[in-house]
């Protein structure tokens, strides 16, 4: 499907990350954890880029796409945008998806590889669907931690879906934070999964990241192909 729209709002996620919205006037057809590419006009021309989809198909009126503001020119001319700006949407794209014949899932992310779970996690609690669910989100520090209202309103409407946030800058006062510390690693998998041979795991985030963490998924805690599911999150 390949429509055109308008930005009809803008959020400020974090100091560096805003969620873009645009208008969606028809029912689209995607599944959460999907991506989408985006046309906008930059100086001289139109371009594209693919973004993974952060909102829900049961978030009616829109589309959302969430990104950390860089230089690049897209980046700039997107931050440039106002409400009621041109832009034309084609999707659906990616197999990031969640399938309900798993009870058992985990999600292991970091940075703005977060938006397809935002996706997945609201999709799961707004349908009401029963599955059992862990996510293990890195960030660096604790202003960077993207979509924690969310999540924390996800968690506390879904007994089921636990949040483990961890932070990896050297200089955080635990004294403060009180939360966990330190890049995602078989230990944490261990102790905050007991029960990790049961899940099927999905693991999105900067390219390296998603490498290292399926190593470890594959190599030291032995889980089957079919119990990994990976992205590797454009933009990175």
């Amino acid at each position: 499907m390949e429509f055109e729209t308008k930005l009809i709002e803008v959020i400020s996620r974090t100091d560096s990350t805003k969620s873009f919205r645009f208008e969606v006037g028809q029912e689209l057809n995607f599944k959460a954890g999907q991506f989408f590419f985006l046309t906008i006009k930059l100086s001289q021309a139109e371009a594209s880029k693919p973004f993974s989809i952060s909102s829900s198909p049961t978030e009616k009126g829109y589309l959302e796409f969430t990104k950390r503001i860089t230089q690049s020119e897209f980046s700039q001319a997107l931050d440039k945008m106002k409400p009621g700006d041109w832009a034309k949407i084609k999707l659906p794209y990616g197999n990031f998806v969640y399938d309900d014949k798993y009870k058992k899932i985990a999600f292991l992310s970091g940075g703005i590889g977060i938006t397809p779970i935002r996706s997945i996690t609201k999709s799961i609690v707004d349908k009401g669907l029963d599955v059992s669910v862990v996510l293990l989100y890195g960030n660096n520090k604790e202003k960077d931690i993207v979509f924690r209202q969310d999540f924390d309103e996800i968690k506390r409407q879904n007994a089921n879906i636990r949040v483990v946030y961890t932070l990896t800058s050297p200089d955080i006062d635990k004294g403060s934070w009180g939360g966990r510390t330190g890049y995602i690693d078989e230990k944490m998998i261990k102790e905050e999964i007991p029960d990790y041979k049961e899940r099927t795991f999905y693991v999105c985030g900067p390219p390296k990241m998603v490498d290292t963490l399926i190593a470890i998924l594959d190599n030291k805690l032995k889980l089957g192909k079919g119990q990994i599911i990976r992205e590797n999150f454009a933009g990175y």
